[in-house]
């Protein structure tokens, strides 16, 4: 899967805040993603982080799915 920093992934499952859209800050082995409700930063493995995508805003434009 295609994923770069700055692209917004709407996932499955959401955060306990409630906000189920983050901002990819980092790429690699790990992700690291902001929750865009409360600014919260977590890290969480490559492989669980495909997973659970089920959407992928670019920077700009249109949602890809």
């Amino acid at each position: 899967m295609d994923i770069s920093v700055g692209e917004v992934l709407i996932m499955k499952k959401k955060h306990p805040c409630g906000g189920n859209r983050f901002q990819v800050l980092r790429v690699g082995m790990d992700f690291k993603l902001r929750c865009l409700e409360c600014g919260h930063e977590i890290m969480i493995p490559r492989a669980k982080a495909e997973k659970g995508i089920r959407k992928i805003e670019p920077k700009d434009g249109p949602a890809v799915q």
